[in-house]
């Protein structure tokens, strides 16, 4: 499953929630939690089943929910209850342990629903228990939530973003420790693609799978961000090449470009491959015939 962007869609708001897989987004959350008021939470619980039990909703994404943190079990019984209202994942906010992570899902089997959990750290006690919180068994990716973790922290949120560096960094280890997707914070500035294209451009590097999103014109930055690019694909092509050459002869280093490569590297052009292929960029039918 690729999580490149996850836009997050008011769950009040059911023209948006429909409009939102037309996006690009690979993952569409419907959100109970920040994005309703308080007084709105029985109108968008109904919302959401409406949209989700239409058998003309079909999305071509990842639909995901965001319940509350203190009323999933109300969430749940509204939409988790006819099997009619379909949907692939819920994001657990403010997760700040694996047993949060099991309540959750014992919820959801309750309901007999069997979904993945994206975990959404955005707390201090969530950053300290982030290994354990990646390693429960529902856990499909931990998402990181850096403006919720300033205000807990009471940091100042500034441009460079030293104040969550520790934290994000935290989070894209326990991720890839666990082996379940990294999803980067929100930029919340949507008027701004070019500052949107250097922090998504910055949160691969760190190593993230994705990124959040809160308006649809973020989706092809982010994605775009996260799609190698035709010297990265080409450089990936060579790589495993090399490497398969190298295994038909038995042997155990080889160069590529002049370049020692080694298993990092193999796994660094894996994962442009992956991504490429996903975006459909790379095929091996292709390859055949360069």
């Amino acid at each position: 499953m690729t999580r490149r962007s996850v836009l997050f869609s008011p769950g009040d708001r059911p023209e948006l929630m429909r409009k939102a897989p037309a996006t690009g987004a690979d993952t569409v959350v419907f959100d109970l939690e920040d994005a309703v008021a308080p007084g709105r939470k029985e109108e968008a619980r109904a919302a959401v089943y409406d949209v989700l039990s239409d058998p003309e909703f079909d999305p071509d994404a990842e639909v995901c929910i965001r319940v509350t943190g203190t009323e999933t079990y109300r969430d749940l019984e509204v939409i988790a209850d006819d099997d009619a209202a379909g949907f692939d994942a819920v994001m657990l906010p403010k997760a700040e342990s694996s047993d949060a992570v099991a309540h959750l899902d014992k919820q959801l089997r309750e309901h007999d629903r069997r979904v993945p959990v994206i975990a959404l750290v955005e707390t201090a006690r969530g950053v300290l228990h982030a290994e354990e919180i990646a390693d429960a068994g529902p856990t499909a990716a931990v998402a990181f939530g850096a403006e919720d973790l300033s205000a807990d922290v009471g940091a100042t949120r500034t441009d460079e973003g030293t104040e969550v560096l520790y934290a994000r960094e935290k989070a894209v280890t326990a991720a890839a420790a666990a082996d379940v997707d990294a999803i980067d914070t929100v930029y919340t500035d949507f008027s701004d693609g070019e500052g949107l294209r250097e922090e998504t451009q910055f949160a691969a590097g760190l190593g993230y799978d994705g990124k959040m999103a809160i308006h649809p014109s973020q989706v092809p930055i982010i994605n775009e961000a996260f799609t190698p690019n035709a010297d990265e694909i080409a450089w990936a092509r060579r790589v495993l090449a090399a490497r398969d050459d190298a295994a038909d002869d038995d042997r155990g280093v080889f160069q590529v470009d002049g370049e020692m490569i080694d298993a990092p590297l193999i796994a660094q052009a894996e994962r442009v491959r992956e991504y490429a292929t996903l975006a459909g960029e790379w095929s091996d039918a292709d390859a055949i015939g360069e």
